[in-house]
């Protein structure tokens, strides 16, 4: 009784235990990623014209981004708390939602509309915040592989639930709001003193790379099967029992994670024995860098005279505040850079129904599921081979990322061309960038600016993306996009002669609003954002030359 105590200790503690449970919070984190699906429903049942749905379209991605609060929060609160209070919003917006939807509650103002949206799909900074800031600290050698994996699930929500939904037969399309609301408030509330930080970095052991490609492996099988299952959906008639297989092998890919605690608990006689056999084996690169170190630094900082203290100035690497990280050119570098990026990657897939539609595609929801599944494998190989360039050939993180907005810029090119199959390749090439960056932003600030307050600074990085999105898509794009339509309506019209009424049937109108044809609708625009990234992947460069002292001395080798 008394072994089966301690080794339910050692399992309870085991920070592979935590990520794994990060990772399924993370999976119901990504709410606002299945707006999508939500959307027609909620035209059909309040009666929404298109000007408004894109509001609450709006409301959504200021939600998911602006994470001020959560960040500056997870300074001072534990992660349990962080989840709660992640449920409790998760519950009140989109809770309140499914209430209206269903007739169960008056229907609120517009206005009021994107409140509840906001405030819902917000929930997803506290589990966000909370995941990454606790696995930072529990693994804090191998930064790059743990953020890729915990962000790359939490572009699984909509997938997830959408099955979910397919396995329950309904055509009550409120139940997808219902799930919504109450999904990821219950995984949150499940995992949230699982969750916490249980000294991972004396858990190093030379078996994790072995775990790391297991945990990779399920997600190539998670991205594949996905794959395969949205084609099937989307070109067989399943049946029932089908159907439900399908969501049962689902579920097992993802709760597979749980075997790696488990087999780390059994294999070890006790939790004592495990930190013994750790402090015997040699030191690797993996184990080169401790948080004793960073904490014995930063002991010595503390230590010395305020007048000292005040005079000195931080070095990259240690930890900063979020006030000292914003006077550093290099978090203005880093920000911009992002910005650029993944700014002009979030408009190609918030546009590519236009896209795909301009360049004579009439099926546009298999370049939306392409482009999801490419996002999650860019932020799961982004990490991994982030880390690859940083362990192995010993160069900054920001390699990786200059390497990825190179990709997004080829994409652009490809966009602006048009040539035969083209969408395909962009589709991809896209995908993987953006997914990339949130895999290598995330680990390179918290390598150069410490953990301490990494979840205010994610929180702020965060709102480059929303930021970018406004600008490539809400300036650049949109306007060049409307002026190319009023263009071809105008030449319509005039070679034609018709009258506004024939005229729309034409297909020019759709809706009451123009509609753009062919490659040039967006050719400027593609070359705009294709320059744009090459600049970023040139700011990203400046930083590696800038921090390659530093990550010299963060993954120094070891000296046998």
């Amino acid at each position: 009784m008394g072994k089966l105590a301690e080794r339910l200790r050692a399992f309870s503690r085991n920070r592979w235990l935590v990520l794994v449970a990060a990772m399924w919070v993370q999976s119901m984190a990504g709410v606002g990623y299945l707006f999508g699906a939500i959307s027609p429903v909620l035209k059909a049942t309040l009666g929404y014209d298109q000007r408004q749905v894109a509001a609450l379209a709006v409301a959504k991605n200021l939600g998911g981004y602006v994470g001020v609060v959560a960040g500056t929060l997870s300074a001072a609160l534990p992660p349990w708390a962080m989840l709660l209070m992640g449920a409790a919003q998760n519950l009140l917006g989109y809770g309140w939602l499914w209430l209206i939807v269903n007739g169960q509650a008056p229907a609120l103002p517009i206005s009021m509309m994107c409140v509840l949206i906001f405030v819902g799909t917000n929930s997803a900074t506290y589990f966000n915040t909370a995941s990454l800031v606790t696995c930072i600290q529990n693994f804090p050698t191998s930064r790059g592989p743990m953020v890729g994996i915990l962000k790359g699930f939490l572009g699984l929500t909509s997938a997830i639930l959408t099955q979910i939904y397919a396995v329950m037969h309904t055509t009550d399309e409120a139940k997808l709001v219902l799930m919504a609301a109450v999904g990821p408030a219950l995984v949150a509330i499940a995992m949230m003193f699982v969750v916490r930080p249980v000294g991972g970095h004396k858990q190093a052991r030379p078996s994790d790379k072995k775990s790391f490609m297991f945990v990779y492996t399920i997600c190539l099988l998670l991205a594949s099967y996905l794959a395969v299952v949205k084609l099937a959906h989307d070109f067989l008639r399943l049946s029932d029992s089908v159907v439900e297989v399908l969501t049962v092998i689902l579920f097992v890919l993802l709760v597979s994670p749980i075997a790696i605690p488990v087999a780390l608990t059994i294999t070890s006689k006790s939790e004592l024995s495990m930190e013994e056999a750790h402090l015997s084996e040699p030191l690797t690169a993996e184990s080169s860098i401790s948080q004793e170190e960073v904490e014995e630094k930063s002991k010595g900082i503390d230590s010395l005279p305020q007048s000292e203290r005040r005079n000195r100035r931080l070095q990259l690497g240690e930890n900063f505040t979020m006030m000292q990280a914003l006077v550093k050119a290099d978090f203005w570098l880093i920000w911009i850079s992002f910005l650029l990026g993944s700014g002009s990657g979030l408009t190609v897939m918030d546009n590519l129904g236009q896209m795909s539609q301009a360049v004579g595609f009439r099926d546009v929801h298999i370049f939306v599921s392409l482009a999801s599944i490419w996002n999650f494998l860019g932020r799961v190989g982004g990490g991994y081979f982030s880390e690859i360039i940083v362990r192995e050939y010993g160069h900054p993180r920001h390699v990786a990322l200059a390497i990825a907005q190179i990709l997004i810029a080829a994409a652009h090119l490809l966009f602006a061309m048009a040539w035969p199959g083209t969408m395909y390749i962009g589709t991809f090439l896209v995908g993987l960038g953006y997914g990339a960056h949130w895999a290598i932003v995330p680990a390179a600030v918290a390598e150069l600016f410490g953990v301490k307050h990494f979840g205010a600074m994610y929180n702020f990085l965060s709102l480059a993306n929303p930021t970018g999105s406004l600008i490539f898509s809400g300036l650049i794009t949109s306007t060049l996009y409307d002026y190319e339509a009023e263009k071809q309506a105008r030449q319509h019209q005039v070679t034609a002669l018709l009258s506004p009424r024939l005229f729309q049937s034409t297909g020019f109108l759709t809706g009451g609003s123009l509609k753009c044809e062919g490659p040039v609708c967006f050719f400027v625009s593609s070359l705009i954002m294709s320059g744009l990234c090459i600049v970023g992947a040139g700011l990203s460069l400046i930083v590696v030359h800038r921090t390659r002292r530093v990550y010299a001395d963060l993954y120094r080798p070891v000296l046998t």
